[in-house]
């Protein structure tokens, strides 16, 4: 096909060239057709006021799961050009049915790990089954962050530190891309809630927005060279993200050098030539605006101009150039859900969090007589996935908790009995289940929250009274362990009560293989808390502040969230209001001991040069993260701000040297604030503070320097 016909495809060309010669090549209304996804409308802010649980966001989503697509043009040899969903694996696909794929663990879970290589291990099982699955696009990674608890899509967002965030993005964008798939983060910007998500405003100062919300972003282009970003549904400063010139333009264009194109979340399009004008180039998943009509009445009345729909299109085609999608036959491919449900749960056992280990029950012998699982149907009796909305995986297979449990046992030639007992969501047979656990010798409660994309949660507390369960049953067996499978942090009234507590997240696939991995220290927990665990509802940015959250109508009919918090969000907040968590960021205990000696440290304006010398002084193999936190001089500033973390596995006995260098030009601009008059970051002059540790709590190596 490289030939005069067809210029564009020439590969000793550059993706640019050949996306200027396509577009040059094409009438208007080919150009048209290629402006938007090839779905049949529906109104779906009708469909959308009408959710009220999980179910409901699975049946809309199963309604646009066939028709994720821009429509082909073989006479241009233009592909039809598939899109699936993310971040949690190959989500809704292009075709009549989502392909059955890995059901990942959540990427809360990712961001717990605090490991980077970690973290490409698993955008590497996603771009594969991308691929092996025919489609083009995966939408995410999703690198908003937990400015709420409560917040729905918390499971597939990272964390409420946007230094950690952003890493973690970065390296699950290079391993989706190096299967020359196109990733797409998401969701930019601020939509860190869904509390009325198609109408929300939300205001924030610019340096807010510049060092918190913007910054992972920010990593994703520069670091990350993402191909593309995908537009939020909420307005920002009172315009929708979706044809907002300062996000789609100034900043993203034109402070950080974006080459890729930006498409619409589905149905965030507002607008015809506002929306092209301010720097959208696609509209998903259907021609609600950028179709025929409107743009040719938009070239008419000049509101637009042919130019702004030719550089739509050469942004788009460009990436498809570079990730050599045309020419390519659709031949999907069965996914090899055994090798990757295999690296799955190796990936889940590194992110669970050890939150207790008092009475040092973990980890458990395989010969423990009589062992009950015991919780709701969701967590106890069958694989929790998590996840609700269009993120959601239709699993290849799954390991529900009691055959993983024995399956573990049988591997380590144990013999301990294994059975469940299954409580009744309305508690109606709590009674019984207390019983069965006085009759244990060991008893796993198995209790969690699964959040779900469309609705915040209304509460930080487990749903169907889940701790009233968790307290009676702590109750009835002192060798109770509590294992949590949560999408988010949450406030547990019984911890007192409860000695050993492990934190393994939405598992997906493996969940019972994972769990009973930990239980039985096949594998020492490493992960740390990602997002501060508060010790009551009351204790988070939101709480006698409608302001912030969920907003008040201030005469313009919709609701306005006020981030005027500012720089004091998650763990900042904690530390600058002297307010006492749960679970700090960065907490995570072992099953070993660790000790960290031999901290040395440089700064300078130019950044922070740390090593250490890590030690396991305990009997068992297992993993530290040394975590280094800035306090830097400039008013508004909270007290730390995590700029590195390093991951190093000690053998029992043994030590490991770790060195991390923290450049003040990397693209998280680790010593600078935003300066509004320079429009730039810049390194304030005074005295830094370099914080070097296990958790954001730790203060035991604390060093200066002056700037």
């Amino acid at each position: 096909m490289a030939d005069t016909n067809f210029p564009w495809m020439d590969e000793t060309l550059a993706p640019k060239e050949r996306a200027v010669k396509l577009v040059e090549a094409m009438t208007l209304e080919q150009k048209i057709a290629q402006m938007h996804g090839g779905m049949k409308s529906i109104d779906i802010y009708a469909v959308t006021n009408n959710i009220q649980s999980e179910e409901d966001m699975e049946q809309l989503a199963a309604q646009i799961n066939v028709e994720r697509h821009v429509k082909g043009n073989d006479e241009l040899g233009i592909p039809r050009f598939r899109i699936t969903n993310g971040p949690v694996g190959v989500g809704m696909g292009d075709g009549n049915e989502a392909p059955h794929a890995t059901a990942l663990p959540m990427t809360i879970g990712v961001a717990a790990s605090f490991d980077k290589e970690l973290a490409y291990e698993y955008g590497d099982i996603i771009g594969q089954e991308t691929a092996d699955a025919g489609q083009h696009v995966l939408e995410g990674p999703a690198v908003n962050l937990h400015r709420t608890v409560t917040a729905g899509r918390n499971f597939e967002y990272f964390s409420e530190d946007p230094y950690l965030s952003g890493a973690m993005g970065v390296e699950i964008t290079h391993a989706i891309q190096e299967h020359d798939i196109i990733a797409m983060g998401k969701h930019y910007a601020v939509n860190d809630q869904e509390h009325d998500r198609f109408r929300t405003n939300v205001e924030l100062d610019e340096q807010t927005l510049r060092e918190m919300y913007l910054l992972p972003f920010e990593m994703l282009v520069k670091d990350g060279d993402i191909a593309s970003l995908m537009s939020a549904y909420n307005r920002v400063r009172g315009d929708y993200a979706t044809e907002n010139r300062y996000l789609l333009n100034d900043v993203l264009r034109g402070d950080w050098g974006f080459e890729g194109y930006v498409q619409s979340d589905f149905w965030s399009t507002r607008s015809c030539a506002a929306s092209l004008n301010a720097g959208l180039d696609h509209e998903m998943p259907d021609a609600k605006w950028f179709n025929e009509d409107l743009l040719k009445a938009a070239l008419q009345d000049t509101s637009t101009e042919i130019e702004l729909i030719d550089r739509a299109l050469v942004r788009r085609f460009t990436q498809m150039f570079r990730f050599n999608q045309f020419g390519k036959e659709y031949n999907p491919v069965d996914i090899d859900g055994k090798k990757h449900g295999k690296i799955a749960r190796n990936l889940g056992a590194r992110m669970a969090v050890l939150l207790k280990n008092d009475a040092d029950l973990l980890p458990l012998s395989p010969d423990q007589g009589k062992m009950l699982i015991v919780g709701q149907s969701k967590f106890a009796e069958f694989a929790t996935q998590g996840g609700g909305g269009s993120s959601k995986v239709k699993p290849i297979y799954t390991v529900d908790p009691e055959p993983g449990m024995k399956n573990v046992i049988a591997e380590l030639g144990g013999d301990s009995d294994v059975s469940s007992f299954i409580v009744a969501n309305d508690l109606s047979n709590l009674d019984e289940a207390v019983a069965a656990a006085k009759d244990a010798d060991i008893v796993v409660v198995m209790a969690g929250l699964i959040a779900t994309e469309g609705a915040d949660s209304p509460t930080m507390l487990m749903p169907n009274d889940q701790n009233t369960m968790v307290a009676e049953l702590l109750g009835a067996n002192d060798k109770t362990v509590v294992v949590l499978k949560s999408s988010a942090p949450m406030v547990m009234p019984w911890l007192a009560d409860a000695s050993t507590v492990l934190e393994v997240w939405n598992q997906g696939v493996e969940d019972g293989h994972v769990v009973a991995d930990l239980l039985f220290g096949k594998v020492n927990p490493s992960g740390k808390v990602p997002t501060t665990y508060p010790k009551r509802e009351e204790d988070w940015i939101g709480h006698d502040h409608p302001e912030r959250y969920p907003g008040t109508n201030e005469g313009e009919g919709y609701d306005t969230m006020h981030y005027s918090e500012g720089l004091e969000m998650g763990y900042r907040w904690f530390q600058a209001n002297d307010v006492e968590p749960q679970f700090a960021f960065g907490y995570g205990l072992s099953y070993t001991d660790f000790e960290l000696a031999d901290v040395a440290i440089e700064g300078s304006a130019d950044g922070v040069k740390v090593s250490a010398t890590v030690r396991n002084v305990g009997e068992v193999d297992g993993t530290e993260t040394v975590q280094v936190y800035l306090g830097v001089p400039s008013k508004g500033q909270p007290p730390k701000r995590l700029v590195a973390f390093e991951k190093v596995a000690v053998p029992a006995g043994g030590e490991a040297q770790v060195s991390i260098e923290v450049d003040a030009a990397a693209s998280h601009h680790p010593l600078g604030v935003w300066d509004v008059v320079e429009h730039d970051f810049i390194v304030p002059s005074g005295e830094f503070t370099v914080y070097v540790g296990t958790s954001s709590e730790d203060n035991t190596n604390v060093y200066t320097f002056t700037v």
